[in-house]
């Protein structure tokens, strides 16, 4: 079989495109080669399955350890399938700042957010199921789901949170369930989890995963899952003061920072170039070695106006003048100041036509 290796890019390059997916750790991809040695379907009954099934137990285990989760595990193909099983058969209301996983199985009424992209708790009044993000993949704000999760009590409902971007990097928050995702985190593609302490929550379907989903359980991915959350987030103390020095120099370039008075998790940036569309910025960073995207990289690819920015009260031209930065555990100082150059080179060329 020809190597795969033809279709990576020449290197070296500079990946600012984190939070759409980051490169699987060490650790990870060996962990993935020691389940590789399980190949059995961990559901049969025979000697070879029961050694699979206790490998993926033990990978569940792991992985609800190092989150600090003493509910139920349901592992699923990611995040995006961990969602559809937690929101089917039932109504359920939105932040209109949701992913568009959730936004594409949830009701057509959407809870409103503020200029800083905040859940307006006021309008937490029914009894429903509400879907909330723990971290924006746009923008980085951390919603304040511990007051989230009390007005949805207080009216009755029960919370959903996704917590693709922040899983591992900050602590679970209160929630009836909770979406996570391995290829976030440096783990493998293909494989998350959904979390919850009361199965009563869900609508079985049959199949595996006490019949909450169907599907052979991909084993070596789980392991690999289980092993990237286990190498641990060091490196988030660094990525905060590597976000403060390029937020500083875009400042002074005239930049624009989304979301600039909110909380925000060190990983994930989202800037304004004004005059100048985030398709043609993409277009020169790329050219330039750097890969960056507009927006959640689910649906960059359409160009379409961010429905996020667009829920926190941007109008449509200064939204389509906005991409993301997303930090990983590589991320260096040397790789800032070589994406300030080209910001200026782009912002120079643009501002001289």
């Amino acid at each position: 079989m020809e190597s795969l290796h033809r279709f990576m890019p020449p290197r070296p390059r500079i990946y600012l495109d984190h939070a759409a997916t980051t490169p699987v750790v060490g650790a990870a991809r060996a962990a993935m080669m020691e389940g590789l040695e399980y190949w059995a379907n961990p559901s049969s009954p025979h000697n070879e399955g029961r050694a699979a099934r206790a490998a993926l137990e033990d990978a569940r285990e792991r992985i609800a350890a190092v989150l600090g989760w003493d509910g139920e595990v349901i592992l699923t193909s990611g995040a995006s399938e961990a969602i559809a099983i937690a929101l089917r058969g039932g109504e359920a209301i939105a932040s209109a700042v949701e992913h568009d996983a959730v936004l594409g199985v949830a009701s057509a009424e959407h809870l409103r957010v503020d200029e800083n992209g905040y859940v307006e708790l006021s309008a937490i009044t029914e009894p429903v199921r509400y879907a909330v993000q723990s971290v924006n993949n746009e923008t980085g704000v951390i919603q304040p789901l511990d007051a989230v999760y009390d007005a949805v009590k207080a009216a009755g409902g029960t919370l959903f949170a996704d917590c693709s971007q922040s899983a591992g990097k900050l602590a679970l928050p209160d929630a009836d369930l909770i979406a996570v995702s391995a290829h976030k985190l440096g783990g493998p593609p293909g494989i998350g989890a959904l979390l919850t302490r009361n199965l009563g929550l869900l609508q079985p379907t049959g199949g595996q995963e006490q019949g909450y989903r169907r599907g052979t359980e991909n084993l070596p991915a789980a392991i690999g899952f289980g092993a990237a959350l286990e190498k641990g987030f060091g490196w988030l103390e660094q990525n905060k003061k590597l976000r403060t020095v390029l937020e500083d120099a875009l400042l002074a370039e005239g930049g624009e920072i989304v979301a600039a008075a909110s909380k925000r998790l060190a990983t994930i940036g989202s800037y304004r170039m004004p005059g100048i569309a985030a398709s043609s910025q993409l277009i020169n960073f790329d050219m330039a070695g750097i890969a960056v995207s507009a927006g959640s990289a689910c649906s960059s690819g359409t160009l379409k106006t961010s429905h996020v920015l667009g829920a926190m009260g941007w109008d449509a031209v200064a939204a389509s003048e906005v991409i993301r930065v997303s930090f990983g555990p590589e991320t260096c100082e040397a790789d800032i100041m070589h994406f300030l150059d080209v910001w200026r080179s782009i912002s120079k060329r643009a501002k001289a036509v």
